[in-house]
């Protein structure tokens, strides 16, 4: 996951409350001003005072051409170090990285943020912004919090939809309010994911619920940040999950509680591509997967020949990580 740590220098109340609210993982400040910042949020500060000691857990490298590479990798080894540089292109972070150098770029605004994060071949998974702008603090956070930022899907044709009985279902109530074409990505097999709208339509039995997925059964997997894959049961209040949107747009959501209850579950099938893929959700009428167009299916009318929305991919996972292996999950 990648992390963002917001320079305050010289002291700005305005650009410490704008960090704050918009997620930052670290606040650098001079000395004297880390009791400040505890009194705004709980958040890590860096400093010669903070909780981590610029100088001592924390150093600053400006880097000069790729000669440094070898004393910004052994500094690496035992401090965080913030690279500096006026001239992005001299900057060997493709080494660095690939040499195990744990490094943080610092950047003054969303073009550089991007370089550092995604144009380059193999981007940091850190920086230090430090801008006066709380606009383009905004932007960097808005656009670039997310590992993933869109994923694919495709149409799947169900195929069967069978009562299977009694089974222990999850809810995952998070701190996001979704919008219709939003949901989470379910299912059986961890390379093979339905898209769960959230509760976020309206019947005339349920209010909306547009903070919840009824998402199915405690064995299931589902997306979580950073391109990994987690059971439902392994969630718990303060986790990050994916929430996608039909056309595949993902965003974080914090997991608030999950209520775990028995319910009758049913069996869907679907076919793509020839290949066969299930998932379990609870037989109820405010379950409901999602069409092509972004429409949410109730699953008391899903019907053999409807296609909904997928996520498929080649090979496996370990622990919840992409891997290229056979595996079969059926």
């Amino acid at each position: 996951m990648r992390k963002i740590w917001v320079k305050i220098d010289p002291w700005d109340k305005q650009l410490v409350t704008a960090a704050l609210e918009s997620g930052a993982d670290g606040i650098l400040v001079p000395k004297g001003f880390s009791e400040k910042i505890k009194q705004l949020g709980r958040i890590q500060t860096i400093s010669e005072d903070g909780d981590l000691i610029l100088g001592n857990d924390v150093v600053f490298f400006t880097i000069q051409s790729g000669a440094d590479e070898e004393e910004i990798l052994k500094l690496s080894r035992d401090k965080k170090v913030i690279l500096q540089c006026s001239d992005w292109t001299i900057i060997p972070l493709e080494n660095l990285i690939a040499k195990g150098a744990d490094v943080i770029a610092q950047v003054q605004n969303f073009q550089e943020a991007q370089t550092a994060f995604g144009i380059l071949e193999k981007g940091v998974r850190q920086i230090l912004l430090h801008t006066t702008d709380v606009v383009e603090m905004k932007k960097v956070f808005s656009l670039i919090r997310t590992d993933e930022t869109s994923i694919q899907l495709d149409a799947a044709e169900i195929t069967e939809i069978r009562p299977v009985g009694m089974g222990d279902r999850v809810c995952v109530d998070t701190c996001t309010a979704m919008v219709p074409g939003q949901g989470m990505l379910v299912g059986n097999s961890s390379s093979a994911l339905f898209l769960i709208h959230s509760e976020s339509i309206a019947n005339p039995y349920v209010s909306p619920r547009p903070f919840r997925v009824n998402a199915g059964p405690v064995h299931a997997y589902t997306r979580v940040a950073g391109g990994k894959t987690c059971y439902l049961s392994d969630l718990s209040a303060g986790d990050t999950v994916l929430i996608v949107d039909y056309k595949g747009n993902t965003t974080e959501g914090i997991v608030g509680r999950l209520k775990i209850e028995k319910r009758p579950l049913i069996l869907i099938t679907a076919l793509i591509a020839e290949q066969r893929i299930t998932t379990l959700v609870q037989n109820a009428e405010t379950i409901r997967l999602t069409d092509t167009e972004g429409k949410p299916i109730s699953v008391v009318n899903l019907a053999p020949g409807d296609k909904v929305l997928v996520a498929v991919e080649e090979g496996g996972r370990h622990f919840g990580h992409k891997i290229t292996e056979t595996i079969t999950e059926k």
